[in-house]
């Protein structure tokens, strides 16, 4: 399968990218709708990964201060690499953009992936939207 990943703003990604988050966070993981979407998502570099039919397949975003946030991979295509793309494209960006670290709050059940990347575990679990997290952090350069 070909694959595209664009990098963008939320005007030019966004409703793709919703869509996905949508489906993952709200619909599969019962995360109160008006949780979803932030007033961060205006100001994010949005990533979008689809295949060569258009259908997305995965997304994530970078705010201003290195936090990567919103990543999802659709049900179906998840342990195909997709997720680790969209990171990786994250990273290199927030790396290009000067940032030390790049921090994220990881729900637990998908922290062993977010240490597949080189992140660590920063602090204790907590509790956001109703689902387990914890802090990490990649440290660039």
């Amino acid at each position: 399968m070909t694959t595209v990943l664009r990098l963008g703003s939320w005007d030019e990604l966004g409703e793709q990218a919703y869509r996905l988050r949508r489906s993952v966070f709200v619909e599969e993981q019962g995360v109160p709708v008006e949780l979803e979407h932030d007033e961060h998502d205006a100001t994010a570099l949005h990533a979008l990964l689809s295949d060569d039919k258009g259908m997305v397949l995965a997304t994530g975003r970078l705010l201003a201060d290195g936090h990567i946030g919103r990543v999802a991979v659709l049900a179906q295509q998840r342990g195909q690499g997709h997720g680790r793309r969209v990171m990786r494209a994250l990273i290199e960006e927030a790396a290009r953009r000067g940032h030390a670290f790049v921090i994220l709050h990881a729900q637990t059940d998908a922290q062993a992936f977010y240490a597949s990347l080189g992140f660590e575990p920063v602090g204790e679990v907590f509790m956001e939207a109703g689902i387990p997290h914890v802090g990490m952090r990649l440290k660039l350069g």
